[in-house]
């Protein structure tokens, strides 16, 4: 009879339990220095807790999670301090990818872009910081899949998972989606007209300007 493991152990389990604690985490459903109780998690996604234990450990190496010696793990913490050293990363990452974007971008995809903008602007006119804080997100990630430059790109999905806390309440803080705006559509400006330079400086200028309203949290 063939060894097959059962939907509860094996890499499928693992694999499982680490699609679902990334999205938790990510999503926001799992706050900020929670335990993560390897018994409860096990039951509550039907795998073992050896399966739970895997995925913790690379959730860990991902650095959404904090493994304490003889006390479990817990969602890490990620401080206002350790929020702008990543967000500086990001400026050299995304600067450099916006400047292929500008290079590489096809007119389909300068249009994409610049429908993206006017959604943005939707949103902020009619007052839904959530839908254009989805919106915010997806113009990175399209700038970046324009690129074509996959090195930074994964580097930045390893960046920007840690964010996620602090780039939601960034969205939700008054008056925050209105003065992003303008950065964000001057980004798409900049890569519409094929200026790489004008591309770097937009996102540059973008991210400077959320590192400062980090450091007034």
């Amino acid at each position: 009879m063939p060894n097959e493991a059962r939907p509860g152990t094996g890499e499928q389990a693992k694999q499982l339990a680490l699609a679902k604690l990334r999205q938790a985490i990510l999503r926001g459903e799992m706050a900020p220095a929670q335990r993560l109780v390897e018994n409860e998690l096990a039951e509550e996604f039907g795998v073992t807790r050896a399966s739970i234990r895997a995925a913790l450990i690379d959730l860990a190496s991902e650095g959404l999670v904090e493994r304490i010696r003889n006390r479990g793990s817990r969602v890490r913490v990620v401080s206002v301090e350790e929020a702008v050293a990543i967000t500086e990363c990001r400026m050299v990452l995304e600067g450099l990818c916006a400047t292929k974007a500008a290079v590489m971008a096809s007119e389909e995809q300068l249009t994409g872009l610049a429908e993206l903008g006017e959604a943005m602007t939707k949103a902020v006119a009619a007052g839904e910081p959530l839908t254009y804080s989805e919106l915010n997100a997806e113009l990175h990630s399209r700038i970046l899949r324009i690129s074509g430059q996959q090195v930074a790109v994964e580097l930045l999905d390893r960046l920007n998972a840690q964010l996620v806390r602090h780039r939601f309440q960034l969205a939700l803080r008054p008056g925050r989606p209105q003065q992003s705006l303008n950065e964000h559509l001057a980004m798409v400006e900049a890569i519409r007209a094929r200026d790489p330079q004008a591309a770097d400086a937009a996102v540059r200028a973008h991210l400077s300007s959320v590192i400062e309203a980090y450091r007034h949290e």
